[in-house]
């Protein structure tokens, strides 16, 4: 049998057994190993270590954990999670939730300490607000913060030892999906997946649970704890939940998600604006909250709108909601409207616990609003605009090749003269010559960055730059940037989202905007261009490159 398989979704008649046996309390005693397996797996991507599982589950409970970092406030996507949490704890599971303040630290120091402390406070309190609201007892789990253990004498040592064997690359690769990847990595950054996976043996479980674009942190555990002596775990992974805008749903995203606090108006507002055009199946991102949110929890879903419509409808099978989506029987309309009636369901309670006046201050304290949401004052105004740092002041166009040729000066380098859409052809230097051949760049489509400071490279004056995925390591693998079929030279490259801004005239070097921006440029797993998970777009469509999935773009 193969180590790990892929998991199909559950009939909607079983989630219906399951939320009738929850509210009956019925929970992991009652069933057998087989049974507990089915609960365990069901509605999963993938599963690492199945026969580990079974043979846990012959002898006594399953010991699972889930961790979150403490940075950006918790989304309705939390409630992917939080049912898996509910089917393992009627499973019979024993159940850690981590909340890992000192990963939240080394995750790019979003936060100081001060900070991560109210936000654990807040975590803590806000999921179980959510459990609550979905019916999950809260004796049978267990809450430990990461700084309670991480920082003991014996963890220390296991870090120092663990990274007397995780080399550079596989430190970088395993963090590849969840640490933001640069040219010139934090040592920080390189940190968080060893720590990850010790925390499995300290916190003494059988398998690890999280969302699949863990996974290559999984499997970095899975080689290098037995290398200290430890025991390889299981590990469950969700799929990932695209935000409204079509991508992943993300904390630092304001548009992409919706707060669980959020009031009943900005549900209404983020849905409206939510990317749901009639018959499109693919990256919807309200569509994909009905099948991996509402189905799980609620067990069925129902569309209401007008008789002459088609009338009220329940259905209890996901894919008969898509198949009629497709076909257009369903109106993008009549599905937000529904689909805000049901979320609100679930965030009432939540927002009820809320109205506390020790947890608004929590939440006031955990979250400050930062002094640019108060809006500058008029002699601050300009130097607030030239601080604030959004994808719209960069200006990237869609260039021809013109010609290329070899720079005179410097064997690694080209010279190329590229159509952007003016008088004149630019004159741009690369350094592309060992991994693009003169014939591949003659006449193609790239990307090139137009407002940075004209650079002399080796006395020629080059006036813009030639962006490119690139992938470290050896040998070092770099594509050129692709634009939709049908692109012209000047066509406008924009950020969803971020449309309607103005490119600045000529970047201040002083104030690494580009700098501060590239960081967060990457390639996603389906080649597409991205800014903190926001395609790259032209009017015609998204930016991609050719292979190089998880790429930096510089």
């Amino acid at each position: 049998m193969p180590r790990f398989r892929q998991l199909g979704e559950e009939p909607r008649s079983q989630v219906l057994e399951d939320v009738n046996a929850k509210k009956l309390g019925i929970m992991g005693d009652h069933l057998s190993p087989d049974e507990r397996l089915h609960l365990i797996t069901r509605n999963l991507q993938e599963v690492l270590g199945e026969e580990k599982i079974k043979q846990v589950l012959s002898e006594r409970e399953l010991r699972v954990y889930w961790g979150t970092a403490t940075t950006g406030k918790p989304h309705v996507a939390y409630f992917v999670p939080m049912s898996k949490i509910a089917d393992f704890l009627k499973a019979g599971c024993e159940v850690t939730i981590l909340f890992a303040d000192l990963h939240a630290f080394l995750d790019n120091m979003k936060a100081p300490w001060e900070l991560l402390e109210l936000r654990v406070q807040y975590y803590e309190q806000v999921i179980k607000a959510m459990l609550e609201s979905i019916g999950v007892p809260l004796d049978k789990l267990k809450f430990v913060k990461g700084t309670d253990f991480q920082l003991s004498r014996e963890y220390t040592l296991d870090v120092y030892r663990l990274s007397s064997m995780v080399t550079e690359h596989d430190a970088k690769k395993a963090g590849a999906e969840v640490v933001k990847q640069v040219d010139h990595p934090l040592l920080s950054g390189l940190l968080y997946p060893g720590l990850q996976a010790l925390d499995e043996e300290y916190l003494k479980v059988d398998a690890q649970f999280g969302g699949v674009d863990q996974r290559k942190i999984f499997t970095l555990a899975e080689k290098y704890l037995p290398s200290l002596g430890y025991a390889k775990r299981a590990h469950l992974m969700n799929p990932m939940v695209p935000g409204l805008t079509g991508a992943k749903m993300s904390s630092s995203e304001e548009e992409s998600k919706i707060d669980l606090l959020d009031k009943k108006e900005d549900v209404k507002k983020k849905l409206k604006k939510a990317f749901c055009e009639p018959g499109n199946i693919e990256n919807n991102g309200v569509l994909s909250f009905v099948k991996h949110v509402l189905f799980p929890l609620v067990g069925e879903f129902s569309i209401k709108r007008d008789p002459k419509f088609g009338g009220d409808k329940t259905y209890t099978d996901f894919e008969e909601v898509e198949k009629e989506f497709a076909e257009e029987l369903v109106h993008p309309g009549d599905l937000k409207a529904s689909v805000e009636v049901a979320l609100n369901k679930l965030l009432d309670p939540i927002r009820k616990k809320f109205e506390s006046p020790e947890l608004r201050k929590l939440t006031n304290n955990a979250y400050p609003r930062s002094s640019n949401d108060k809006g500058p004052g008029k002699g601050n105004q300009k130097a607030a605009e030239e601080d604030e740092l959004v994808p719209s002041r960069l200006d990237i166009r869609v260039g021809k090749v013109i010609s290329v040729e070899k720079h005179p000066d410097a064997d690694s380098l080209y010279l190329e003269k590229i159509d952007v859409g003016e008088a004149e052809p630019r004159t741009v230097v690369s350094g592309l010559v060992a991994y693009v051949s003169q014939e591949a760049l003659q006449d193609r489509l790239v990307l090139l960055l137009c407002n940075l400071k004209p650079q002399k490279m080796r006395g020629v004056e080059s006036q813009a730059m030639l962006l490119c995925a690139s992938i470290e390591g050896e040998p070092r693998r770099v594509e050129p940037l692709d634009p939709p079929e049908g692109s012209a030279p000047g066509d406008r490259v924009f950020v969803e989202g971020y449309e309607t801004g103005k490119p600045d005239d000529k970047l201040n070097p002083k104030k690494k905007l580009w700098e501060k921006l590239q960081v967060d440029l990457k390639v996603s797993s389906d080649c597409v261009a991205q800014w903190q998970d926001k395609h790259l777009m032209t009017k015609l469509g998204q930016i991609t490159c050719k292979s190089l999935k998880g790429a930096n773009i510089s």
